[in-house]
């Protein structure tokens, strides 16, 4: 294992073309859920110059049931899309939250499908899709997360926070930043580069008002990143120059296409399902989840400074096809051991479909909020996402004792 490197990760702002749409799919999940928590969403979107476009399945009570509409839904999902582009902050010509054309083209659940994953006499409910997840947790961060997908985020955040304040009117919504820090004994101690690239206000991409920009982001910078690691860094600020046509003005966005950014910068592997727009019954969200849960606690409970872990699931199916865990050498007991104590705890419900949306309480309307900066490794509205908790670490310890 490595102790001396370099290593970067990227986040991309919630105006971010990609980000938006992830955000709309997720709003979308969230008004199902909210009238039906065993809705089934698989939700699309396409962002591009002053157009919205939703595509998908949906089962929904109250909403789509037996092949209809029902009265005032589809406006009501039309509101809801444009509500979440009014939040973001897009009022520009090129895309308007007021404006923009807007095309609804959801349909029914695949029956084939329905029947594999709803419960029925004695089979239990089955895995929305087959596929891989993944989970990581590492001691880079007090959140457990890789730092250099941790900072990346923060720089935005703040600057979205700015933004919408208006302590930063010369932003608009676009940006996106990277970060670089160099590795000695696993431990960051340089940020070698920061790259952060922002849309911004007219005449800001020259002379007083350029330097502005520059100098409002080094200090954002300053102000999330501790001073020891700034001794080296070099800045790219806007390198492109000029950044005023962004969002989906700039460039088309799709749902599910920053699946790096939404996990762990990089620093783990990815199963290459997407998150946003699937409601829990989709693995490829749940069971990411329940790993990032399961890593962090291991993590928390002092078994590894390191861990990666792995689920596998066929379509229909309810129990996992194989689970694996990694400590990459940082562990104080066998991976096998790990391995044993996690498939010994009940709570867990063997690790199945509603075994996973039971234990974390999934049947929410609890998704826009992590389509922007992350799944992972921070807080929302001032409370953990569920899978962000530590409150399995007794139980592992009492597992493994």
């Amino acid at each position: 294992m490595r102790s001396n490197y370099l290593f970067t990760s990227e986040s991309v702002s919630e105006g971010h073309p990609d980000k938006v749409a992830d955000q709309i799919s997720d709003a979308i999940v969230d008004l199902f859920l909210s009238k039906d928590p065993e809705a089934r969403i698989a939700c699309e979107t396409l962002t591009t110059t002053q157009l919205v476009v939703l595509a998908g399945e949906i089962r929904c009570k109250g909403v789509y049931e037996n092949g209809a509409w029902a009265e005032g839904a589809q406006e009501e999902i039309e509101r809801t899309v444009r509500n979440t582009v009014k939040r973001i902050g897009y009022e520009q010509d090129g895309f308007h939250w007021e404006s923009f054309r807007f095309e609804n083209n959801l349909h029914g659940q695949s029956a084939h499908i329905a029947q594999g994953v709803d419960a029925s006499g004695n089979k239990d409910e089955g895995a929305g899709d087959q596929g891989i997840m993944f989970g990581y947790a590492a001691d880079d961060t007090p959140d457990l997360m890789p730092a250099t997908l941790y900072y990346s985020h923060k720089i935005l955040e703040r600057m979205a926070a700015d933004r919408h304040s208006g302590a930063a009117p010369f932003l608009e919504p676009d940006a996106k930043s990277q970060v670089t820090l160099r590795y000695e004994g696993s431990k960051p101690v340089a940020a070698t580069a920061i790259v952060v690239s922002t849309q911004h206000g007219k005449g800001y991409d020259e002379g007083d008002k350029e330097a502005e920009l520059h100098a409002y982001v080094k200090k954002v910078v300053a102000d999330i990143l501790p001073a020891e690691l700034l001794s080296e860094t070099v800045y790219h600020i806007n390198p492109t120059g000029s950044f005023e046509i962004g969002g989906p003005d700039g460039d088309a966005g799709l749902t599910g296409r920053k699946i790096i950014v939404d996990t762990y910068g990089g620093a783990a592997p990815h199963g290459g399902g997407a998150f946003s727009g699937k409601d829990p019954t989709k693995v490829d969200r749940s069971a990411a989840y329940i790993t990032r849960y399961l890593a962090k606690n291991i993590v928390a409970a002092g078994l590894a400074q390191r861990v990666t872990i792995q689920l596998a699931y066929a379509i229909g199916v309810s129990k996992p096809l194989s689970l694996y865990v990694d400590t990459h050498g940082t562990g104080t007991v066998g991976d096998d051991k790990i391995e044993q104590a996690i498939q010994g705890i009940e709570k867990l419900g063997g690790l199945t479909p509603r075994g996973i949306r039971t234990h974390l309480g999934l049947n929410k309307p609890i998704y826009e909020r992590t389509a922007a900066y992350g799944h992972f490794g921070r807080q929302a509205e001032g409370d953990f996402f569920p899978w962000e908790k530590t409150d399995l670490v007794d139980d592992l310890k009492a597992a493994l004792a």
